[in-house]
């Protein structure tokens, strides 16, 4: 009985000092992975969207009316901003992003390039790990019946250049088209608070530019430039009118897009409930000839 005893210790120190071996050559050789975060996850890896899917599990062509506008490469940072680019790397949108820490949904705030919030969205995630990105998307928000899913997986493709405010006013030519007041209301651009603000403007990325009146006679030249304060963009214009007299103008940018240039104007400076937004678009107009 002692005998059976004593090969019955000796079994069991054998295998406690096998197990801690082998512990301790697992503790050398083995590196636990390391649980990512939703936010980790989304921002470890630029997106490219590869597929879609609707409602009844059918994929859906890229192209399709129903997905084409979320088609692109998506670049997540981790300081919580994101730009987003067509496939063709011409400019989407950008702005700040967010995920809780559930992973269910992914809050996007789309700003302009004067920094202005442009509009949010919010989306249901319904896949997202290391090799897959995948939300919602419903044509209708009162019907859940109905939806398309947008995939994206990992892609190295390099980050398009996102413009500078400077780059985006340069970048094209403009014409004013209306101005808004302060309620939102449209305002025909012959309007008397408005008229004055009427025309073509050139900036140059050289920080000068030229304006015109719509019949292309000149209207004033200089320099120009782009500035914060308080958090908002303005935009300078120090030069000359046509009549020779100086210029100088700073004015508060309210949207700028690749197809808007905004700018507020107060007909009395110490009443700033009182407002008209100077609205120009883009033009192929050419710049006349000083």
């Amino acid at each position: 009985m002692k005998v059976i005893r004593r090969i019955s210790l000796a079994l069991l120190l054998a295998v406690s000092t096998s197990l801690v071996v082998s512990c301790e050559s697992n503790d050398d050789t083995t590196t636990v992975e390391q649980i990512m975060t939703p936010n980790q996850i989304l921002s470890s890896t630029a997106w490219e969207t590869t597929g879609a899917k609707n409602s009844a599990g059918e994929s859906v062509a890229l192209n399709d009316s129903n997905v084409a506008m979320y088609v692109g490469n998506a670049y997540f940072k981790a300081d919580g901003t994101f730009t987003m680019f067509n496939l063709d790397d011409s400019y989407k949108m950008h702005g700040d992003w967010s995920v809780p820490a559930d992973g269910k949904t992914r809050t996007l705030v789309v700003k302009d390039f004067a920094n202005n919030i442009r509009f949010e969205r919010v989306v249901d995630i319904t896949v997202l790990n290391k090799n897959e990105f995948t939300y919602r998307i419903y044509p209708n928000a009162n019907d859940k019946t109905v939806y398309f899913d947008i995939v994206h997986t990992p892609t190295k493709h390099a980050e398009a250049h996102l413009m500078t405010t400077s780059e985006a006013l340069s970048n094209v030519d403009w014409v004013t088209t209306k101005g808004r007041d302060n309620q939102g209301g449209d305002v025909a651009k012959e309007d008397a608070n408005v008229t004055n603000y009427v025309g073509y403007a050139y900036f140059k990325t050289d920080g000068t530019f030229t304006m015109f009146n719509l019949d292309d006679s000149p209207k004033m030249h200089g320099d120009w430039s782009i500035f914060t304060q308080d958090g908002k963009t303005y935009r300078n214009i120090d030069g000359q009118a046509a009549n020779g007299n100086p210029v100088k103008r700073d004015v508060q940018i309210t949207v700028l897009t690749t197809t808007e240039f905004t700018y507020r104007t107060y007909p009395n400076a110490d009443d700033t409930s009182v407002y008209y937004d100077i609205v120009h678009e883009v033009t192929d107009h050419a710049e006349p000839a000083n």
